[in-house]
């Protein structure tokens, strides 16, 4: 029987057959439209891009390896993966590059007020905005040391800024001044300047961020969200937001997506919103295949018991 292999994403030629060199015995079904794969999905032995519309034929499927298309797996079912022994590698990495500047570009716009003189721009209004802040020898705490996260510390030491890590074991990383693990939330929100979230969602950080984080942090820091909606209590940062117990924030996730247009996140002047687009990459697709797929198809074909590059832990959830 001819093995498959779908790909539910429009990719180019150059990167099918970089796949399709490595796997020419296989029949290879790519596309994003569903109708293309959607009655091959059972009989499928890999799939590169999880979607909902396969979660039908995942009881009678023979799929042994989800490569995501995404960081995040949060939303996939995953006890039905683990209970069906499938292997799953997440996108992770792909989007630090991108998020890392998204991330950079707030910080700077909060302390050169540029989102302030694009507003004044607008109106053709010539004011200073009280400008005075600068980001060189200021601290920012980084919830997330993952690929993103590390990316975020290496740039932010070029600015001279005094680098605080928080994961689940706060192990030593280079560009990182201090490592805290999760549970000292307090002694770390306390001394930042800039907190930025770059956690996955999990039980663990389901609203990590809440009222009583938010009453630790200064009420001149601000606070960037490019890592899941989810994480936020987000009545508690508005609250926050709106009483001045914290600067502003950056927010490229929010607990429902689209953000509703009754948030009162839209209004705030202190607040830039993006629309869950700080991962997006001119790279991305490059980045998926030849920088995970291909050195995990390695792997796989030659049998070994784990994957290289991102494999899932499912215990952990990421």
């Amino acid at each position: 029987m001819t093995r498959k292999i779908i790909i539910s994403q429009n990719i180019n030629q150059d990167l099918l057959k970089a796949i399709s060199d490595k796997m020419s015995d296989w029949e290879i079904i790519h596309g994003k439209d569903p109708s293309i794969w959607n009655n091959e999905v059972a009989k499928a032995e890999i799939i590169i891009g999880w979607r909902d519309e396969m979660k039908n034929a995942l009881d009678s499927s023979q799929i042994k390896w989800i490569q995501s298309w995404s960081a995040g797996v949060d939303s996939f079912p995953l006890r039905q993966f683990e209970e069906k022994g499938i292997t799953l590698t997440s996108a992770n990495g792909v989007h630090a590059y991108p998020i890392s500047e998204t991330v950079m570009a707030l910080i700077l716009s909060f302390t050169r007020k540029i989102h302030e003189y694009v507003r004044n721009q607008q109106e053709k209004k010539w004011h200073n905005q009280g400008l005075k802040l600068e980001i060189h020898n200021k601290t920012v705490g980084i919830f997330g040391v993952g690929a993103i996260g590390k990316e975020i510390a290496k740039i932010c030491k070029s600015f001279n800024m005094k680098v605080i890590g928080v994961r689940n074991r706060p192990i030593k990383e280079e560009y990182f001044d201090q490592m805290y693990s999760q549970e000292q939330q307090e002694e770390v929100l306390p001394q930042c300047d800039f907190i930025i979230c770059a956690l996955p969602l999990t039980e663990r950080t389901h609203h990590l961020f809440n009222k009583r984080s938010f009453k630790l942090m200064k009420n001149t820091a601000f606070f960037v969200n490019i890592g899941r909606g989810l994480s936020v209590k987000e009545q508690d940062l508005i609250e926050a937001l709106e009483n001045g117990i914290i600067a502003g924030a950056g927010l490229d996730v929010f607990e429902t997506e689209p953000l509703p247009v009754n948030s009162p996140l839209w209004e705030m002047e202190q607040v830039i919103i993006t629309p869950h687009t700080a991962g997006s990459t001119e790279y991305y697709n490059q980045r998926v295949i030849q920088d995970i797929f291909l050195p995990n198809l390695q792997a796989y074909l030659e049998k070994k018991d784990q994957l290289p590059i991102n494999q899932v832990n499912y215990s952990s959830g990421y």
